[in-house]
């Protein structure tokens, strides 16, 4: 009778315990999904400069009253560009959003405005990126969902799409509205 190694059972095994975590890996609802420690939270503050003649907001415009979106953007970054037409879109539908010009060179992020359009109710620059380390930022385009009592309630990586709009910010901005 063949005698059994320890040797020969230890690949089998290997393969057991990587297959089993490949599949409750796959169990995770999205797996695209970056993980945010601000959500439910309050929303960290606002250290922004002014961004030319521009209004710009401060920590008090996130602190009580209505739902508003908080969108870090810059003129270089390409997603930026091909979400602006939502951030209008939203803006005309009365979205108060509040925009943080991320990094970027102020004759640039005025230019871009120009072309573009500025769905802002106020502007801030954080050219050094400290508030943006503060938020924990992944890069640009980043959009926060904040309720009236200043609680994060979403934080969507990436540019905001037609899809994105229906199936995150809509839904966010809905449980922000009924948490006041």
């Amino acid at each position: 009778m063949a005698r059994i190694s320890p040797l020969m059972i230890l690949p089998p095994a290997i393969f057991a315990g990587l297959t089993a975590m490949f599949v409750l890996g796959m169990g995770r609802d999205d797996p695209d999904a970056l993980p945010s420690t601000l959500e439910g939270r309050g929303a960290p503050a606002v250290v922004v400069t002014p961004l030319g003649n521009e209004p710009v907001f401060g920590d008090a415009d996130l602190r009580g009253g209505e739902v508003r979106l908080v969108n870090f953007w810059a003129s270089w970054c390409a997603p930026c560009r091909a979400e602006h037409p939502i951030l209008e879109q939203l803006a005309a539908e009365g979205v108060t959003i509040y925009g943080v010009n991320y990094k970027d060179k102020p004759p640039a992020a005025l230019k871009f405005l120009d072309d573009l359009g500025n769905p802002f109710a106020a502007i801030g620059a954080d050219e050094s990126g400290r508030m943006g380390i503060d938020w924990g930022l992944y890069g640009v385009p980043e959009t926060f969902v904040i309720d009236g009592k200043g609680r994060v309630v979403l934080r969507f990586a990436g540019p905001i799409t037609e899809r994105v709009l229906t199936t995150d910010i809509y839904p966010a901005i809905e449980r922000a509205a009924a948490a006041e």
